[in-house]
């Protein structure tokens, strides 16, 4: 069907089932293609995010008196010393991990005979028993340390072209504003659903940086009183999974656990984990969802559903930033279009709305539908 002014419209006679399947497929394909690139295209999101994040440091600092490009200067130079900072850290804490996991191989070999002792105590045979044994050594256990830390650095791994995105992005930024402007005079819908995932973004990213940064205060100040070896090495591991929405807490615990199984035996592993799991309850299950639904109102089986789905597409990056890659698609796909935006209730989360503020949202659809069906015929 043809528009008086040209625009095309949906064949009415074209099965919604058939549409639906055509745009779950183009999104698969979308997504696998993604993938193939996504050493290129992850350095570029986490860039993009960043800017996002960072961007509100130029117009601070343009608002006391600093002219445009010192503004500028500074906040390139304030995201790329923080990547520099982390990755710098990380590379550090590894290398330091490496060389305090031999001076536990005696350690190791007593816990493996009292292993050996107390499967022999409940009567399981000497081949069962060595079947088990096979399974563990130091090496086992520092290939999972390491793995579980190169993993997080990999969100660094392509380190120089990061960069290099984020200084030109920052730079491009400067004179968005002006352009933003102009487009929202011509797809004020467009403007406004992007307007919503930027700031969104911020609010989430400022929410998981606070708590994130008082868990990793907490973690240091127990580990290092309970004496686990690299308690500053964990804190910032515990800092960066907090961006990992529902399984960042468990991946920050494993190493000290394991750490504190090689230090102290099985009692303090026990106590680390309790220890860890009562700061996660308290601070990242009871405090922080609340003000992460204030920042972002998207519902827990979404959250979870975009982890699996964006580390999927584009690795150890999509882990971290599934929540605002979320919300980007959510924006391009279902605000920008009013006979698509009540697709993103269906995404949100916390308590179910009024009845008079659902009567009052399907009122406004059917009055933005209708006004868009009038426009186009």
């Amino acid at each position: 069907m043809t528009h008086a002014d040209g625009s095309s419209a949906p064949d009415p006679r074209i099965p919604r089932g058939l549409i639906f399947v055509g745009a779950v497929t183009g999104m698969l394909v979308s997504a696998l293609a993604v993938r193939q690139f996504a050493a290129i295209v992850a350095p570029v999101l986490l860039a993009l995010v960043l800017v996002i994040a960072v961007h509100p440091l130029t117009g601070f600092l343009r608002r006391h008196g600093l002219p445009m490009w010192l503004a500028t200067t500074v906040t390139v130079s304030a995201v790329l010393g923080l990547i520099l900072g982390l990755a710098a850290a990380l590379a550090l804490s590894i290398a330091r991990l490496a060389t305090i996991l031999p001076t536990y191989a005696d350690r190791f070999d007593e816990l493996v005979a009292n292993v050996r002792t107390g499967l022999a105590s409940l009567g399981v045979g000497r081949d069962e028993i060595q079947a088990v044994l096979e399974q563990i050594s130091l090496s086992s256990i520092a290939e999972l340390l390491v793995t579980i830390l190169a993993g997080v650095a990999a969100t660094f791994s392509n380190l120089l072209f990061l960069l290099f995105v984020i200084a030109f992005m920052a730079l491009d930024a400067a004179g968005f504003a002006s352009r933003v402007s102009r487009a929202r005079r011509q797809r004020p819908d467009v403007i406004g659903a992007l307007d919503a995932f930027v700031k969104g973004s911020r609010r989430y990213l400022a929410v998981a940086t606070v708590f994130g940064l008082i868990v990793a205060i907490v973690d240091v100040g127990f580990l290092w009183l309970a004496g686990v070896p690299l308690a500053v090495l964990w804190g910032l591991l515990a800092f960066i999974t907090n961006y990992i929405p529902n399984v960042g807490f468990v991946i920050g615990l494993i190493p000290p656990a394991l750490l504190a199984l090689l230090e102290g035996g099985p009692r303090l592993m026990i106590i680390v984990i309790v220890t860890y799991s009562l700061i996660n309850f308290v601070i990242q299950s009871i405090i922080q969802p609340k003000f992460v639904a204030d920042a972002v109102n998207i519902s827990l089986t979404v959250t979870f559903l975009s982890l699996v789905f964006w580390t999927f597409v584009v690795g150890p990056v999509g882990a971290i930033l599934a929540v605002p890659l979320t919300l980007l698609v959510k924006s391009l796909l279902f605000d920008v279009d009013p006979k698509t935006k009540w697709m993103s209730s269906l995404l949100e989360g916390g308590p179910a709305p009024h009845e008079d503020d659902i009567a009052d949202a399907i009122r406004d659809d059917s009055a933005a539908i209708t006004s868009s069906g009038r426009d186009g015929s």
